[in-house]
């Protein structure tokens, strides 16, 4: 985790784009893939944590078989960082916590969507942020009992540096019980 949290400062510091952004990989009960694009919210010895609705195509995939793949793609850096194992759910508190930091309106809008469902258009998602807001009027938003914060606990964290000529250094971690073993791979 010492060695992830380096290389996302180092990011942070050349990057144009959100360092946060990380693809995410599940599957569903029948191994079919998906993959989508989601931000990280923390990261610690824990585990890798986003947060999305249950009832999202990659909440149903959780549900169904809690594994997944994480890829963080930084290219300024030249550098990738791939993560690998279950997943389980955040604390409520946890939860409860982090979403009391989003802005009202982010609050409002986890309300309203209906992620991943089919609308008619732009009116359906505008007027449920409006009735979400009316509901709430000036006091606090609550987390909705369907937004759930997810953690991906790493069973293998590779680090990729690109070098030249495709000589690139690959060092992978593997958690065996409570230590890690590394290794380089052959690019």
């Amino acid at each position: 985790m010492e060695l992830f949290s380096a290389w996302l400062e180092r990011a942070r510091g050349v990057e144009p784009d959100d360092v946060t952004a990380m693809a995410l990989a599940t599957a569903d009960l029948k191994g079919r893939p998906s993959v989508r694009m989601v931000l990280l919210k923390r990261a610690d010895e824990r585990g890798f944590v986003f947060y999305t609705h249950s009832t999202s195509p990659k909440g149903l995939d959780l549900a169904a078989n809690p594994r997944a793949a994480l890829c963080f793609h930084w290219a300024k850096s030249e550098q990738q960082v791939r993560i690998e194992g279950p997943v389980v759910t955040v604390a409520d508190a946890e939860a409860d916590d982090y979403f009391a930091t989003r802005p009202r309106l982010s609050q409002i809008g986890a309300w309203a969507s209906g992620q991943s469902q089919p609308m008619r258009g732009r009116f359906e998602l505008e007027r449920a942020v409006v009735q979400a807001g009316l509901e709430f009027g000036a006091g606090p938003v609550l987390r909705p009992p369907n937004w759930h914060g997810y953690r991906v606990v790493p069973e293998r964290i590779e680090f990729w540096q690109q070098r030249p000529f495709r000589h690139h250094d690959r060092r992978v971690f593997v958690r065996e019980g409570a230590t890690w073993r590394a290794e380089w791979l052959f690019p």
